[in-house]
C-alpha cells in the first residue's frame, strides 16, 4: 500500500465514528499534494446536503483526532467540504447512486476523436460502464476511464 493510500485508509478510520456522532457519511478521503502542498481532503455528504455546519464541526473533531494519531509526517492542510454537485464518481457506491443520472466521463485517449462524452449512467460492472447517449448505448472500458462525473444541470 503506497504513503497516499496508507493516509486515506487510516483517516477513513479515524473519520468513521465522527461521521457518525454527526449524521454524515463519508462520500470520499483523498491525500494529494497540489505545488509544494499536501491536501489532506475528506468529503461528507448526507441526503439532505451537508452545511458549513457540519464541516466545521467534522473538521474540528478530525483534526483533534489526527492531532492525537499523528501518522503523517508531512506538513498537510485539513478540508471537509461536500463532493458538490458536479462530484466525481471514483468508487462502485458512487457509482451504484448515480445509475438514471447524467454522467460525463473523459478518457485517457480519445475514442473516434472524443475523449469526452455525456450519457445517462445506465450500468456498470469491474471493467466496463455503460451510459445511453440519447437512443444509443455507448460502453467503456473502466481502464480507459480518466474521470467520471455527474453533470451539473442549470
Amino acid at each position: 500500500m503506497s504513503k497516499r493510500e496508507t493516509y486515506e485508509t487510516k483517516t477513513e478510520e479515524l473519520l468513521q465514528p465522527i461521521a457518525k456522532e454527526h449524521q454524515v457519511e463519508i462520500y470520499d478521503v483523498e491525500y494529494v499534494k497540489e505545488g509544494s502542498d499536501y491536501y489532506l481532503r475528506a468529503y461528507i455528504d448526507k441526503p439532505e446536503g451537508v452545511n458549513i455546519n457540519d464541516c466545521e464541526n467534522v473538521s474540528r473533531a478530525l483534526s483533534d483526532a489526527l492531532d492525537r494519531e499523528d501518522f503523517i509526517p508531512d506538513a498537510y492542510i485539513l478540508e471537509v467540504s461536500s463532493p458538490g454537485l458536479g462530484r466525481t464518481l471514483k468508487k462502485d457506491k458512487h457509482l451504484q447512486k448515480s445509475i438514471g443520472q447524467e454522467v460525463e466521463v473523459k478518457l485517457f485517449k480519445p475514442i473516434e476523436k472524443q475523449k469526452g462524452f455525456v450519457g445517462i449512467l445506465e450500468e456498470f460492472d469491474e471493467e466496463h460502464l455503460t451510459i445511453c447517449e440519447g437512443d444509443s448505448k455507448r460502453t467503456f472500458l473502466r481502464s480507459e476511464i480518466a474521470l467520471i462525473r455527474l453533470t451539473i444541470d442549470f
